[in-house]
């Protein structure tokens, strides 16, 4: 597990580069599940260069979640690819994949039951190779590997009982028959990110501050901490305040420090990353 402990301490309070390109938000891309999702494992199942991940918190914007499995799973081996999407099918899912089956089961037996974003991961291999994995390991058999997924998806959706009864409604109204109107569903509500969830920022964020709490003091209280850049304070909320410093390594280290830090002897001030 020492893997495991080193990768949530990296991630809790040693943050010190921005993620590669698979760690990057904006750069994480949300793939079509018909290209490049494999499938669930079954029960009895083997070894796969690929996890598939269940009961993840989706209430987490989808790009950030991606950087924060991918950040967590590279300290077992190179990651491929990470795979999720908005659908209702695959909410509070994903998959991993890997460069070999032994780095997957490593990270398999050390994550299972980690707990992120306050829900404990359940992980089991996935029971096909992504198309990722086929296309970095095998690229001589990619096209013909992406050609046989296409077509299994198109057979597999008609046999879904949501898909077969678009079908016959389709059907019906071919044929003249009015089908019932359908009851509109209710407007899924936009839930934004928690503070505490926020990726790491060289920006903090600081809330409860005294009133009159002055510019001069937040400088000393936070030049304690290397590489402190710059102290913006809001002349028309006196309550928050923002810190910048060089890097967000530096920046880690003082939130972490400071946060619910007795300004005044009373009342904790609050210090999380600023949005991006």
């Amino acid at each position: 597990m020492a893997d495991l402990a080193q990768a949530s301490n990296e991630m809790d309070t040693q943050v010190t580069s921005q993620p590669n390109e698979l760690q990057n938000p904006n750069e994480i891309e949300d793939k079509p599940d018909v290209e490049s999702a494999p499938e669930p494992a079954e029960p009895e199942e083997v070894g796969s260069e690929t996890l598939y991940v269940q009961n993840l918190n989706d209430r987490v914007k989808l790009p950030y979640l991606k950087a924060t499995l991918a950040n967590l799973f590279r300290h077992y081996g190179k990651v491929i690819d990470v795979v999720a999407h908005h659908n209702v099918r695959m909410r509070g899912q994903a998959f991993v994949s890997f460069t070999n089956v032994d780095v997957a089961r490593k990270a398999m037996k050390e994550v299972q039951k980690f707990p992120l974003y306050g829900k404990p991961m359940q992980l089991s291999f996935a029971k096909t190779r992504s198309e990722a994995v086929v296309k970095s390991l095998s690229p001589s058999e990619f096209e013909t590997f992406h050609a046989e997924r296409v077509k299994q998806k198109k057979r597999s959706r008609w046999d879904n009982p949501v898909k077969k009864k678009l079908k016959l409604k389709k059907e019906q109204m071919s044929a003249g028959a009015q089908p019932e109107p359908a009851a509109p569903g209710p407007r899924r509500p936009v839930v934004q990110m928690p503070d505490e969830y926020l990726p790491p920022n060289k920006i903090l964020f600081l809330q409860n501050l005294p009133v009159d709490i002055t510019k001069d003091t937040l400088m000393n209280l936070f030049s304690r901490f290397d590489n402190l850049y710059e102290v913006r304070m809001i002349p028309t909320k006196k309550d928050i305040a923002f810190v910048e410093y060089v890097d967000e390594a530096s920046a880690t280290v003082a939130k972490e420090a400071l946060h619910n830090y007795k300004l005044d002897g009373e009342a904790k001030i609050k210090v999380t990353y600023a949005r991006k």
